[in-house]
């Protein structure tokens, strides 16, 4: 065990998972050093970050934004870097030890990939990594030694459960869902929802993908893909809970009946510490759940009828093969469309079955096949909005 300073990477640092990364980071008493960040278009506070952390590199990956910036506040020792392969470079880079993977949507997926291929410790909130490429992501990692550390808060909680057992004593594990701000709402009145009241989640803070993907609970249905993979379990063997405290962040049952759950204030400081320190815990800025208040857990089963996401996550991670890759893409493209207001909510959920049913499946694809197909499913569904 080594008390020595990590330099972390943050690809995604303007994010919401970055910027709590930050956090964790500032109030670590040096623990970590930030060796480098990454922006899309928020230039502005990328700029911010590194005059406030100094670190060698930050990243900018979009060229208007790029072109666009007054670069001049960039501290002397911080050096801009804007190819098109410059997040994977840094990802890969020597001098980095821990490599936080928060770039939205399978956009991180280059980067991420090359982090596990170079070994390193990844902390991974990048959950269409592996719903577009588990098997070959989690396969690189065992040949390159890499460690992958989840940072969702439902598989930071089944990773810490698991301390409690052995793998092979796990009957299931359960994933507990929020239910967004949907989740007492009748099927039929979804079909007037506006892009505001989908935003206004009642419990956690993120950023419009993300927070969209809650709504209609697609968050829930890439997780199971992400379980599947990254803890090496069958379709069969994820659960799905709906808990509107979102303190119980997942469960996991043993063979002999046990359930063992972890309990947590929602604040994604936690998991996001618990990877960057992992396998020892310290003490951190992450808000405390208040004891000494009455309150109470609740616990259901989600609707189908409601959530019909859910399902294509169950088979999307039965299948595997070219259906994570299509989940993943097809997804985005329609929340996209939702959000711009070219359609309605209860069109996203249809549009990424239709290009699930219309792709050429295959069992064993290869990595460069995955890009392809991701391509292709946006522009599935920008032809079938565009109709």
């Amino acid at each position: 065990m080594t008390d020595a300073v990590k330099n972390v990477a943050i690809l995604g640092s303007t994010g919401s998972i970055g910027r709590n990364a930050l956090e964790v980071i500032a109030a670590a008493s040096g623990k970590y050093r930030v060796l480098a960040l990454s922006a899309h278009r928020n230039t502005t506070l990328a700029i911010e970050q590194a005059c406030r952390f100094r670190p060698r590199w930050l990243v900018a990956t979009d060229s208007e934004a790029v072109a666009s910036t007054d670069w001049s506040q960039l501290p002397p020792e911080t050096q801009l870097l804007s190819d098109a392969d410059s997040a994977a470079q840094v990802a890969a880079h020597a001098d980095v030890d821990v490599v936080v993977a928060a770039i939205v949507g399978s956009a991180g997926l280059r980067s991420t990939w090359a982090a596990v291929a170079a070994g390193k410790t990844v902390a991974l909130a990048n959950k269409e990594t592996l719903v577009v490429a588990g098997p070959l992501v989690m396969e690189l990692a065992r040949t390159s030694g890499a460690t992958i550390l989840p940072v969702d808060s439902e598989h930071s909680a089944v990773l810490q459960v698991l301390q409690a057992g052995r793998r092979d004593e796990v009957r299931r594990i359960v994933l507990t869902a929020s239910g967004g701000p949907f989740r007492d709402h009748p099927p039929e009145a979804l079909a007037d929802v506006t892009v505001e009241e989908a935003l206004a989640h009642p419990t956690w803070q993120m950023g419009a993908k993300i927070t969209i993907d809650s709504a209609t609970m697609m968050n829930k249905a890439l997780e199971i893909v992400e379980a599947r993979w990254l803890f090496d379990l069958t379709a069969d063997q994820i659960d799905v809970v709906v808990h509107p405290q979102s303190i119980v962040h997942s469960m996991v049952e043993f063979v002999d009946g046990s359930v063992v759950a972890q309990l947590g204030s929602p604040d994604m400081r936690l998991p996001i510490q618990y990877a960057l320190s992992y396998p020892r815990r310290s003490a951190g800025v992450a808000d405390r759940v208040d004891w000494r208040r009455r309150m109470s857990l609740e616990f259901a089963p989600p609707d189908l009828k409601r959530f019909p996401a859910l399902d294509l996550g169950w088979e999307v991670a039965r299948t595997g093969g070219t259906t994570g890759a299509v989940l993943s893409a097809a997804n985005e493209a329609a929340v996209a469309a939702f959000l711009d207001r070219n359609i309605g909510f209860c069109d996203i959920v249809p549009l990424v079955r239709q290009a699930l049913d219309r792709h050429d499946f295959d069992p064993h694809p290869e990595l460069e096949q995955l890009v392809e197909l991701d391509r292709w499913a946006r522009l599935e569904v920008s032809r079938c909005t565009a109709c």
